[in-house]
């Protein structure tokens, strides 16, 4: 690793002192990692990740007082670190990723599985980290064109993925992809016959796109205006969005009013 990188700041939170022991030692020698603190209690832990600004939380559920999910509720939304839930009890994962949960750590776990978590944090906060400097270019050349704080131009908009396979990690142009599904906790990027899979929610994916370009036809479908190719209405009156590509995807019934309304406007 370059000694120049960015570190990432870590702050892991157990009522258990044995269990903060154990993800310590299973972080010990990365040189990635920087263990700002350890907690025992979700009112600390809210403390300290107002005060230490960690990157990355491993967080327990059940603790003495605020419980995982109360604690975090009490963090500001951009303050929030990726979170990784380390619980014993397996009846809290679907909550865990409603609140956007990095992953989901059942004790007792492998380190084969800790490791695959914590590539996965990496992951995730490599994109946290492109998308900020893209942010703060697109700010800076805003400024030299002489734009105001505010104005709707400033706006940036996802221009590629990350995508972590088999060992490397490749990027995406988001204008690449023909269309986007949900896929359980994952979104699924359809480009021709490939797919890749990322760990993100549709409605946090529908805010980093393009409304000009991308367009959410159904509650779990994303799809590239650019790929669309007619519309298609079936016998019982519901209609599917054929795409060049020979994909047909379901319309909602609610979104096929903007949909003709993008389409009549393109013509024009």
């Amino acid at each position: 690793m370059n000694s120049s990188a960015k570190r990432i700041r870590t702050l892991i939170v157990d009522d258990e002192a044995l269990a903060r022991r154990t993800i310590v030692d299973l972080l010990a020698g990365d040189p990635q990692i920087e263990i700002v603190g350890e907690c025992s209690t979700g009112t600390e832990a809210v403390d300290s990740i107002r005060k230490l600004s960690p990157d990355l939380l491993f967080l327990d559920i059940q603790m003495p007082g605020l419980n995982g999910f109360e604690a975090l509720a009490r963090i500001e939304v951009e303050k929030l670190p990726t979170t990784i839930f380390v619980t014993a009890f397996d009846e809290f994962a679907v909550k865990a990723f409603e609140v956007h949960a990095l992953d989901y750590l059942l004790k007792p776990f492998t380190d084969r599985r800790f490791n695959e978590a914590l590539r996965g944090a990496k992951t995730n906060l490599e994109m946290k980290e492109i998308n900020r400097v893209s942010h703060d270019l697109l700010a800076l050349l805003g400024e030299k064109a002489g734009l105001r704080p505010g104005d709707p131009q400033r706006k940036c908009y996802l221009t590629r993925f990350m995508i972590k396979s088999g060992g490397r990690i490749f990027f995406v142009k988001v204008s690449d992809v023909d269309w986007i599904a949900a896929d359980d906790y994952y979104i699924k990027l359809n480009i021709g016959p490939k797919t890749h899979l990322l760990r993100m929610s549709m409605n946090e994916l529908e805010e980093k796109l393009d409304p000009a370009s991308f367009l959410r036809i159904h509650r779990s479908t994303i799809v590239n205006f650019d790929r669309i190719k007619e519309l298609q209405q079936n016998p019982n009156g519901d209609y599917v969005v054929v795409l060049k590509t020979g994909a047909e995807l379901k319309l909602s019934r609610g979104r096929r009013e903007r949909l003709e309304q993008l389409l009549t406007n393109d013509l024009g």
